[in-house]
């Protein structure tokens, strides 16, 4: 996983808790670094470790730990594709093309990065469905994004995000109207 994501981790755990909860993370799951290279790929592993250990910390489980994690990074992510988007842009435009768009971008500039495959439908001008499809099994986290983008272009009240099928699993169905 790229070292920004980490870097991203980092800081929305310095945010929501506090520095010293962030050491205890790394030092549980074993990570020697407190900082991470934004042009390093780490392993997934180290993404895994941190977010189990911070489950365990606060009793809040993975999946909704990923789920907050995603919404706190679609600010930062939009800011970092921000040449790549189109300003008419909303929710469902921006689900609609992220897959072509952003996803393409990462691949083609970090090769050894591999973001989630986002099979994204336009089922109405309101609806799409996303089939996420990563061995990852971080649909959570696709959850959170979805959501965080409502919350990012003021949709928040008018979007319905609808997971179809289990957060952990290597496919996840996501359904998004907006009301």
């Amino acid at each position: 996983m790229h070292g920004t994501i980490f870097s991203l981790l980092k800081r929305y755990v310095q945010t929501q808790y506090d520095h010293s909860t962030w050491v205890q993370l790394t030092e549980l799951a074993g990570i020697s670094s407190l900082d991470f290279n934004s042009k390093t790929v780490y392993p997934d592993e180290h993404m895994y470790a941190l977010i189990g250990y911070a489950a365990q910390q606060t009793g809040i489980p993975a999946g909704e730990l990923h789920e907050k994690f995603g919404e706190y990074l679609v600010p930062d992510l939009l800011y970092m594709y921000q040449k790549l988007m189109r300003p008419e842009w909303k929710t469902l435009e921006m689900l609609e093309h992220t897959e072509a768009v952003m996803h393409t971008h990462v691949r083609r500039e970090h090769t050894e990065n591999a973001p989630p495959v986002l099979d994204v439908k336009r089922v109405s001008e309101n609806e799409v469905i996303i089939d996420y499809v990563s061995p990852r099994r971080m649909g959570g986290l696709a959850v959170g994004i979805v959501r965080g983008l409502a919350t990012y272009f003021d949709e928040a009240d008018r979007i319905d995000v609808q997971p179809t099928t289990s957060e952990d699993g290597e496919r996840v169905q996501i359904r998004v109207r907006r009301n």
